[in-house]
């Protein structure tokens, strides 16, 4: 991991070699073996483990879309034969009515205003609409991507959202460990949590809230003590 500023030149080499958020690879010139890659905003470099995958992240306050990412939206009007979803970026996505699992044009999903969506995004670029489907694109299947029902999205900073999609972050797999739950990440700064009990959805919002780096930040011991005093 490395601090990368705009402009700047990133030596990502794979076969295989996948760009995430963060990076540009530019048309380069006929001198180069490869067009080379730089970055276009500050953060901390970051690769998977076998460098196939890299991305610049960093802890922004509004997010920015980029292809093949999870995230949770919000219906906020319904438009021809699809919907606008609020992600929390700088302009709704659009969301094709039938990108959705077995979705045709007689049956297709009937959203309302207000509705929490799970999706990916299927297309991003800095000069058009984010665009939104909510099935794995190789397998027309849902993989978990569709209408949210019931439950409560809590908002918290991008950073959280990071954290929590990391299996070894201790926040989840502790609530896990004392009583059933589902979640669903968003990178757009937004967990969707629900659980049997309105108490213990109220818990586990209380501490995402708390262990978020732009809100309490507490540790395990500190998450322990917090649950206690909610009685969970």
């Amino acid at each position: 991991m490395s601090l990368v500023l705009p402009g700047q030149h990133v030596a990502a080499q794979h076969v295989n070699l996948k760009l995430g958020p963060g990076l540009l690879q530019t048309s380069g010139d006929a001198s180069t073996s490869a067009p080379p890659i730089i970055a276009t905003r500050a953060g901390t470099l970051k690769h998977n483990a076998n460098g196939s995958k890299w991305w610049v992240e960093n802890n922004s306050l509004r997010y920015v879309p980029a292809a093949q990412e999870s995230v949770i939206g919000v219906i906020i009007q319904k438009a021809g034969e699809g919907f606008r979803v609020d992600i929390g970026s700088a302009q709704a996505a659009s969301l094709d009515g039938l990108a959705f699992e077995g979705a045709t044009k007689r049956n297709k999903p009937n959203l309302k205003i207000g509705s929490l969506v799970y999706a990916r995004v299927s297309l991003a670029h800095k000069d058009m609409e984010p665009e939104l489907e909510c099935f794995d694109a190789q397998t027309r299947k849902s993989e978990g991507f569709g209408e949210l029902k019931g439950g409560f999205m809590v908002r918290c900073s991008l950073a959280m959202c990071r954290q929590l999609l990391d299996s070894k972050h201790f926040l989840l797999p502790m609530l896990g460990a004392r009583f059933p739950l589902e979640t669903a990440i968003g990178v757009n700064g937004r967990v969707w949590v629900n659980a049997k009990d309105v108490r213990e959805v109220i818990g586990i919002a209380r501490c995402i809230e708390a262990v978020d780096p732009n809100g309490g930040g507490m540790d395990e011991a500190g998450i322990a003590n917090l649950l206690r005093n909610l009685g969970l």
